[in-house]
């Protein structure tokens, strides 16, 4: 059972130590690792079978079968790599091989984690593109300091707070119409964020980051199950918009699994901003072309499907700048943990919910209790994240109080070893006067709803830089509007604010729409340091579910005495301050019953996809010199994890 406040602070697990260091204690008595690793495997076998295609596929029309001569072969995804010289995890092997191929040329993290970027834009294009923003953090060897980089869309100087209300009803727009719109792009960020990535912490230009992804958009990659489907289920949409249906549904239909899919649109594009730099798309022609593509979406006019105009203005691309802040930190067990301050609620809600979990013994023989904890903690920072989470240069958040350990002792009294608290609960009172056990507030406001199209990728280097970094464009296949004869897609971050103002009396939300403001997120590209060193990477997609999972794999990992890749593989659940707990079925087989005698209401994850909650991935330094680079072994699809030198079977480590 876990300690009440004011017992004693202790880790009651593992000492943070490599799994193959000679002295590091064993992570947990031998019964529930080996049980734990068991139910590893069992939940990647589960999702397996749920995301398994139910029938042979054959070649698409226009598309040829990848086993022609000349064409790209099927790539092979390796969840696990262990070795030395620089490592990468993503989810894609193409962006893997093109980040490691950079470090193999003598390129650092940062030259490698943008051409891995900028590949999962030719072969991840319904999640990460040009199109859209993300966020970046990276651990510098040099000055052994995290710096983080801010590369999230923001609003056009002409939105408000009741820029999507419909003036009919009086009410926000439906949430399917107002993402397949020109209102919900956002002026993208990510070209901003590479260009200021580099100038700050690479050692090639953009040019050299790009060229990778040209030669894949150029040749082609091989579809597989992943890509199919995400197609598939944006059918619909995809082909009412005309340079969308063109561009993803070749013979009129998605491709088919193992052809090969081109994009010599978004190759040709990449070749421009390789030789007139990120100007070109911020102050130039293809920013004027992006600009009116949000204000006339270029849809059939046959479909029938209203597709609102947006609000973008070439001068809202001239105005956006990539913004280099202060990470966000706390200490957990004797480590330090570095995220994304906002406009992300990312560093701030994984970093107050690691704070409350630090007032509680989390023993790995009891991994119910601890998920009892993990599951309340997660419940009380989401309640203060819909509170007080905005953008910082919009809205006052009183981030150094939310991280504060007053704060964090004064919500976790508020949790019972034995009993959940009925959800939502009230958010606190982050003030500076902390008394034990002061009664909540009454208000409480209902969960955004944030797509959970994602990517994250990692990489380290031979010197020891880290790169975390999450991006995307929102919605599988984002706003569904592509930029004539360019290749990409826009986003529909904008969707990511609160669509609908707060009724009169209530309180204030930071997350409403305005003008240049970036909406709240919850991506969550994370740094653990030990002694100023880096020891983990992490992130995942998954909406709002970001925070639960990566939260939930650190305290596996640092409570729990997982090896990494046991961490990751285990099954989840996700609590956002909701009256369920959503969960994995394998996470329900063996913790469900158990979990509901405490008074947590289990229900299946509805996705999408349904019952697999993010796709993560991770690095860890073993040790000085031997790194571990971790993907998912099967949610959706896998992932692929590479390292320069890989240590031989059998050999040191």
């Amino acid at each position: 059972m876990g300690d009440t406040v004011g017992t004693p602070r202790s880790s009651g697990g593992p000492v943070f130590r490599s799994p193959s260091s000679p002295e590091a204690p064993r992570p947990a008595p031998p019964g529930p690792s080996r049980a734990v690793r068991r139910l590893a495997a069992l939940t990647a076998l589960a999702v397996a079978a749920s995301l398994a295609p139910t029938a042979a596929t054959a070649a698409a029309p226009g598309l040829a079968p990848a086993s022609v001569p000349g064409r790209p072969g099927t790539p092979v995804k390796q969840p696990v790599a262990t070795g030395s010289g620089g490592a990468v995890s993503t989810v894609d092997p193409d962006a893997s091989r093109a980040a490691l191929d950079v470090l193999r040329r003598g390129g650092n993290a940062m030259d490698a984690a943008v051409a891995a970027a900028a590949t999962l834009g030719v072969t991840e294009p319904f999640v990460a593109a040009i199109g859209g923003g993300g966020y970046m953090t990276y651990y510098d060897a040099k000055t052994r300091r995290v710096h983080s980089i801010d590369g999230r869309e923001f609003a056009p100087k002409g939105m408000g707070p009741s820029s999507f209300i419909d003036p009919a009803t009086g009410k926000a727009l439906p949430f399917d119409q107002a993402v397949t719109s020109g209102l919900s792009v956002g002026v993208p960020g990510t070209l901003a964020q590479w260009d200021l990535a580099l100038r700050r912490f690479g050692t090639r230009g953009l040019g050299d980051a790009l060229s990778p992804a040209i030669k894949v958009a150029e040749r082609g990659f091989v579809v597989d199950q992943e890509f199919h489907d995400q197609t598939a289920v944006n059918e619909a949409r995809f082909r009412d918009i005309v340079p969308t249906r063109k561009l993803f549904l070749p013979g009129g239909k998605p491709p088919e699994v193992g052809t090969v899919f081109r994009n010599p649109d978004l190759a040709r594009t990449y070749r421009e901003l390789a030789k007139r730099g990120p100007g070109w798309f911020y102050r130039g022609r293809l920013g004027r072309e992006v600009a009116a593509t949000v204000a006339r979406p270029p849809v059939d006019p046959a479909s029938g499907r209203n597709v609102r105009p947006g609000l973008m203005e070439p001068g809202d691309l001239a105005a956006y700048r990539a913004v280099e802040r202060t990470p966000t930190h706390v200490p957990y067990r004797g480590m330090d943990v570095y995220g994304m301050p906002p406009s992300s609620s990312g560093g701030s809600t994984v970093g107050e919910a690691l704070n409350i979990l630090g007032n509680f013994r989390l023993d790995p023989r009891d991994p119910v209790t601890a998920l009892h904890y993990y599951l309340e903690a997660s419940k009380l920072a989401y309640a203060d994240r819909g509170r007080y989470v905005g953008d910082a240069d919009k809205v006052g958040v009183p981030l150094e109080e939310l991280l504060s350990s007053g704060f964090a002792r004064e919500r976790a009294c508020l949790i019972r070893p034995d009993r959940a608290a009925a959800a939502p609960v009230a958010p606190g009172s982050p003030d500076g006067s902390y008394e034990p056990c002061v009664p909540p507030g009454t208000q409480t406001r209902a969960l955004a709803f944030e797509g959970p199209q994602t990517t994250h990728l990692n990489v380290a280097d031979k010197w020891g830089n880290v790169v975390a970094y999450t991006l995307s464009i929102e919605q599988f296949g984002g706003s569904g509007v592509t930029v004539p004869g360019r290749g990409f897609l826009l986003n529909n971050e904008l969707t990511d604010f609160t669509l609908q103002p707060p009724a009169p009396g209530s309180p204030p939300d930071p997350n409403l729409p305005g003008p240049r403001k970036r909406p709240r997120s919850s991506m969550s590209p994370t740094l653990v340091l030990k002694d100023g060193g880096p020891r983990l990477a992490l992130g995942t997609p998954g909406g709002s579910t970001i925070i639960t999972t990566v939260l939930q794999i650190l305290m596996n990992r640092i409570d729990l005495g997982m090896d990494l890749p046991t961490a990751l593989a285990a099954p989840r659940a996700t609590q956002r301050n909701t009256p369920q707990v959503f969960a994995e079925q394998p996470f329900i087989d063996a913790y469900g019953r158990q979990l509901a005698a405490r008074g947590h209401r289990i229900e299946l994850f509805p996705g999408p996809p349904l019952g697999v909650i993010g796709a993560a991935t991770g690095l860890e330094i073993l040790r000085p010199g031997l790194v571990q680079a971790v993907a998912e072994p099967v949610r959706r699809g896998g992932g692929s994890a590479l390292v320069v030198r890989p240590v031989r079977p059998g050999g040191a480590g």
